[in-house]
């Protein structure tokens, strides 16, 4: 059985571009205890789920980082 992990447990989540399509819950995480599962748009790097009120942020990936600091 998977290492499922406890939904909605942080408010704050930084994820990747192999996390998109986004949704929340995200995979991983049980979800007979939580909100129906929504997908999140990401247009600004960011979105806050309706239901529970958690924020995602976009991680760059480290090239990206470094692209943009330049």
């Amino acid at each position: 059985m998977p290492d499922l992990r406890q939904p909605n447990a942080q408010h704050r989540y930084s994820v990747t571009a192999a996390d998109l399509p986004l949704s929340c819950p995200m995979p991983g995480m049980y979800l007979w205890n939580s909100h129906p599962r929504v997908y999140l748009p990401m247009d600004a790097g960011w979105a806050k789920c309706p239901y529970c009120g958690a924020e995602y942020t976009l991680a760059r990936a480290p090239r990206e980082a470094a692209v943009a600091a330049q």
